[in-house]
């Protein structure tokens, strides 16, 4: 049987295994809450946004699943509603500055609207690559 005891750093916090991506079944053993509640959220917050694999599946970023972990100690340990946890995570995001919003436009060329062919045929051996390791 699976431990159900997650690992943790010096602080206290909860510590993220080091990988490029997490499916729902990971994110979902990290955070503590069932597979449909993660879909839930993606709802309602829309900061939350995994990408989806050729076969359809969920893949969580680090950043996702640090967000799910914020969400889920908002909701579940300061007892936050869900209108409130959305307003904290926007809050949030407008008080972190502007650094994001300037890394953007020296990644429009590569990852926008305007790929090149062969930045698309990289991404896509990328992803299948991917899928063979896990």
């Amino acid at each position: 049987m699976q431990s159900t005891a997650k690992a943790t750093n010096q602080n206290g916090k909860q510590e993220i295994p080091d990988k490029l991506y997490f499916r729902i079944g990971d994110v979902s053993r990290l955070a503590g809450v069932k597979p449909y509640v993660l879909r839930y959220w993606e709802t309602e917050f829309h900061a939350i946004s995994p990408k989806k694999s050729g076969t359809g599946h969920r893949l969580y970023r680090r950043k996702d699943v640090e967000l799910i972990l914020e969400i889920k100690h908002l909701l579940y340990e300061k007892r936050f509603t869900i209108e409130g946890a959305r307003k904290a995570i926007d809050a949030r995001g407008k008080s972190a500055g502007s650094k994001p919003a300037q890394a953007k436009p020296a990644q429009a060329p590569l990852f926008g609207a305007a790929a090149t062919k062969e930045v698309t045929a990289i991404r896509r051996q990328l992803q299948e690559i991917l899928e063979i390791l896990q």
